[in-house]
């Protein structure tokens, strides 16, 4: 759909992978009365999951956890490792540790809870779709605290000593980019962009990018 010609907004496209027949249906139908959103896919298991993005190329996955066959932890790594033009939103009952970082790990740019309503699912899709990562508000309040274990409170960036590439990096992590849409949007290689990124993990003291994010979110860099 051309918005330039037609005033339109463009339609994002949406595969839905719950293994809970009801729930897929439920939030087909919730989602088809919005303008700019299109189900064109469900998937009963992560294996469907990962078939359905191959053969569809949909914006987004609203994508559970707990599944068979292949669970969605599993099936999102798949899909952001061969098609990470196909952004990841984490819609599932489970908002431990475990379950956050593991989603976030495998590439995951948004992670929400069933608790929510269709206007926070649907300004969700839209944000993971336009690049930006996005958090129920109990995520993003448990990836700050499981920071507070492992890392410093700095005041700032800047008392890090993080250079102003290494800023760019992070943003772009906190906004949910995997490595090579790092790379595209600083024009710089991959290999450029994995030494950022080791040294802004070392100064921020964190392990993995859950981590990365949560500092991101602490110094408003997000």
């Amino acid at each position: 759909m051309d918005s330039a010609n037609n005033g339109a907004a463009q339609v994002i496209t949406v595969v839905v992978a719950d293994d809970q027949t009801v729930v897929r249906e439920g939030l087909t139908t919730v989602l088809s009365l919005l303008p700019d959103i299109e189900v064109v896919g469900e998937a009963r298991d992560g294996a469907e999951a990962v078939e359905l993005v191959s053969r569809l190329a949909p914006d987004v996955v609203l994508m559970d956890l707990r599944m068979p066959i292949l669970d969605g932890v599993a099936a999102t790594a798949a899909i952001t490792a061969d098609h990470p033009e196909t952004a990841v939103l984490v819609l599932t009952t489970y908002a431990d540790d475990e379950s956050i970082a593991g989603a976030l790990r495998a590439g995951a740019r948004g992670y929400l809870t069933k608790d929510a309503g269709r206007r926070e699912i649907a300004t969700a899709i839209r944000a993971v779709a336009g690049g930006q990562a996005t958090f129920a508000a109990e995520v993003g309040q448990r990836l700050v605290a499981s920071l507070s274990s492992v890392a410093p409170a700095p005041s700032d960036a800047a008392e890090l000593g993080l250079s102003a590439r290494e800023l760019d990096v992070l943003r772009l992590i906190a906004k949910g980019h995997n490595n090579s849409e790092i790379a595209k949007e600083l024009f710089i290689g991959v290999s450029t962009v994995k030494s950022h990124i080791n040294s802004l993990f070392a100064k921020l003291h964190v392990r993995d990018r859950p981590q990365a994010i949560a500092q991101a979110h602490r110094l408003g860099l997000s």
